[in-house]
């Protein structure tokens, strides 16, 4: 029953994806969550070391999207700054927003993952886009009230899955986040 909410990669934050696990993976692209994943709730930027890491994925020639259920006005001016393309309104969990994605980033679902810090929201969207998913610690404990109060459902979640042992089709890292 859990195991579409199972990431097939958890992480403490996003610069722990390093160019060389993306490419064992066979990972070309990314869509990544923009909120408590590459920046703070409430941050008007995005930190140094995100920024490090982006160019470190762009100089290694992956291909990146903001991927945000964010308003495309907001998102527009995140996606200018960091020279990206975005999907805005993505709708996650639903599918679709990664479908757009994809389109965007002109890669397959097998060669393309998402990163987000969410596991009711980025996580089943990119399962049931058939997506790699990476889950990362959310970057701040401020969030929007309906993120907050997901936050214990999730927690409950990745609990069963990893007393359940549910293994992911590629690899579960550290499931049990407190």
């Amino acid at each position: 029953m859990f195991r579409i909410f199972a990431p097939n990669l958890q992480l403490d934050n996003v610069s722990e994806l390093s160019v060389e696990q993306v490419r064992a993976l066979g990972i070309r692209g990314l869509l990544l969550d923009l909120d408590c994943t590459l920046k703070d709730y409430h941050s008007e930027t995005v930190p140094e070391r995100v920024l490090a890491w982006l160019d470190d994925m762009r100089n290694a020639g992956v291909r990146m999207c903001l991927l945000s259920n964010g308003k495309p006005r907001r998102i527009a001016r995140f996606s200018q700054a960091l020279g990206m393309p975005y999907v805005a309104k993505a709708f996650k969990p639903l599918p679709f927003g990664c479908y757009r994605g994809l389109r965007t980033l002109a890669l397959p679902a097998t060669e393309t993952a998402v990163v987000g810090d969410q596991l009711f929201a980025d996580v089943l969207a990119g399962r049931l886009a058939g997506l790699f998913t990476v889950l990362v610690r959310p970057t701040s404990p401020a969030e929007p009230w309906f993120t907050r109060l997901k936050r214990p459902f999730e927690r409950f979640v990745l609990r069963q899955l990893n007393a359940r042992r549910l293994p992911s089709t590629r690899l579960i890292h550290n499931l049990a986040w407190k």
